[in-house]
């Protein structure tokens, strides 16, 4: 049974193709990307060649070019469309939920949960921890891309948290990091422990949670 990919590719169709031959080219990316991704976890970045990636999606490698202009460029491709798309699916979630931080936030460490490191996405984000000191450049694209807008979301919240008496301090308005800190641990544990030590992450989230909650609205009562 075919595998139902995680990534999406955002493009807005030509004014001079059809509709279907848009879908089609999108879908021959998609599965370009899912190879792409195969073959760097397999293999690394460093290690990892087009003809690879072209030889694992069936087609030949001029047709990668056709969409990127080279390695470093189909990567940047995985991460907008894997990690940058999920980003704009949680600000969605997040911005139509009528209630709390705890609330929000709560949202947000299920869907890191389920649609990160409960999908194929997580091989993103450790191939960048891997490859970021030694091509900045993947570290600088991530960081436009993803980290700016989840810490503008991330720092919403908590300013509107504060805002409205729900937190009395704003230590997560000046350090969102502390929010998702526990995703990165949930990240590493899960790729070089879980299997020595096994870890509940779902409990992990709810204690940090619970943490949080504790902390800034400790005077609120």
């Amino acid at each position: 049974m075919p595998r139902a990919s995680p990534l999406k590719v955002s493009r807005r169709p030509s004014r001079r193709a059809p509709a279907r031959s848009e879908e089609d080219r999108q879908e021959k990316f998609n599965h370009i990307l899912d190879a792409a991704l195969d073959v760097f976890s397999e293999k690394g970045f460093a290690r990892s060649r087009l003809e690879d990636v072209a030889a694992r999606a069936g087609i030949a490698k001029g047709t990668i070019y056709l969409y990127v202009p080279s390695k470093q460029g189909l990567f940047e491709a995985l991460i907008h469309s894997g990690i940058g798309g999920a980003v704009e699916e949680l600000e969605g979630r997040l911005t139509s939920l009528d209630g709390s931080a705890e609330m929000q936030l709560r949202a947000l460490f299920h869907f890191f949960r389920t649609e990160i490191l409960g999908t194929r996405r997580r091989n993103i984000v450790r191939l960048l921890i891997v490859e970021a000191e030694r091509i900045p450049a993947l570290a600088d694209f991530y960081y436009r891309e993803v980290l700016t807008r989840a810490l503008r979301l991330l720092r919403t919240i908590a300013c509107d948290a504060v805002a409205r008496g729900e937190f009395t301090s704003d230590e997560l308005v000046r350090f969102p990091q502390l929010i998702v800190a526990p995703g990165l641990v949930a990240l590493i544990w899960s790729e070089l422990f879980q299997r020595i030590e096994p870890i509940d992450i779902e409990a992990m989230f709810e204690a940090h949670l619970s943490l949080l909650m504790r902390a800034l609205k400790e005077d609120a009562a």
